[in-house]
């Protein structure tokens, strides 16, 4: 039985990395009769049958799995912002950092285009770059994605499994060919009809780039909070995560509650408003979400 890691799934087949060869498995029927499927990022037990082919016997224990793109143990998510076109939203950026963060996996932000703003533009994109700092967060303000214009972000993927996540047509895929000009991944220009870019990414796949593995992802198609609980929902905001133990109440929603910890940063100027006003909205979402039985 030999061991090793999925980093490609197509077609029924999937891909396992064992040293230093690759080996294109099947899932055994077993799987299929649990309504368990293989993911890519999978650490995974398997018989060879012939020299380069073999059989998924075992699914070793995930770490986190995410289900659109259907992956497995990823440690580090970028989320791919663009300043303008599509225009940079706070909303849909803490969107992404509380799923992310709701999954374990550490959220680096990516805010693109910033060369084709006005000057105050920059400088609300550099406020935003501090806010997000001082909560924590890891931030890069990029120019438009291409291999000559690419400051050395190459630390950021070292030893890290690495999502690529953000709307359509901020350039996920653009960054993954200036990354790495071999892959030439296909990319699609931004659909002026619709100001959202068209799907590109086919398949999910691991691919080595500077030292560590990244996954071209689609774009993220769905980004609603069903696996988030109301009283979870401060845990994936740091900067309201380190205060609810000075809440007067248990279990504070920090909403209409007195005493509240939270409430009082907000005030203070400690916690900013757009934040608090995500979290109120994301907070409300699923408070109104049906009951699932």
């Amino acid at each position: 039985m030999a061991e090793g890691r999925i980093i490609k799934a197509l077609s029924g087949f999937y891909y396992v990395k064992s040293e230093d060869q690759i080996y294109q498995c099947r899932g055994r029927g077993v799987f299929r009769n649990k309504k368990i499927t293989p993911l890519v990022g999978d650490f995974v037990e398997f018989e060879i049958n012939d020299p380069n082919e073999g059989y998924i016997m075992k699914i070793k224990p995930r770490k986190n799995e995410l289900v659109r793109p259907p992956i497995a143990n990823i440690n580090q998510a970028i989320i791919v912002s663009s300043a303008i076109s599509p225009d940079f939203s706070t909303t849909l950026l803490d969107r992404f950092l509380v799923l992310i963060e709701s999954k374990n996996i550490n959220p680096v932000i990516f805010i693109t285009k910033i060369d084709l703003l006005s000057d105050q533009k920059k400088q609300e994109m550099l406020t935003y770059k501090k806010i997000y700092k001082n909560i924590g967060y890891q931030v890069e303000l990029l120019s438009t994605i291409d291999s000559d214009h690419l400051p050395d972000i190459s630390s950021y993927f070292k030893d890290n499994v690495t999502v690529i996540a953000g709307q359509s047509g901020v350039g996920k895929t653009s960054l993954i060919n200036a990354l790495d000009s071999t892959l030439l991944l296909e990319t699609a220009e931004i659909s002026q009809s619709l100001g959202r870019g068209k799907h590109t990414t086919r398949h999910v796949e691991l691919l080595e780039i500077h030292g560590g593995l990244v996954a071209d992802t689609p774009g993220f198609s769905a980004l609603d909070f069903n696996e988030i609980e109301a009283e979870e929902l401060t845990d994936y905001f740091p900067e309201m995560r380190e205060r609810r133990n000075e809440c007067k109440f248990r279990g504070c929603l920090h909403y209409k509650e007195p005493k509240c910890a939270v409430k009082t940063a907000l005030s203070d100027g400690k916690i900013e408003a757009f934040r608090y006003k995500n979290y109120i909205h994301f907070l409300d979402e699923i408070q109104s979400r049906k009951p699932r039985y």
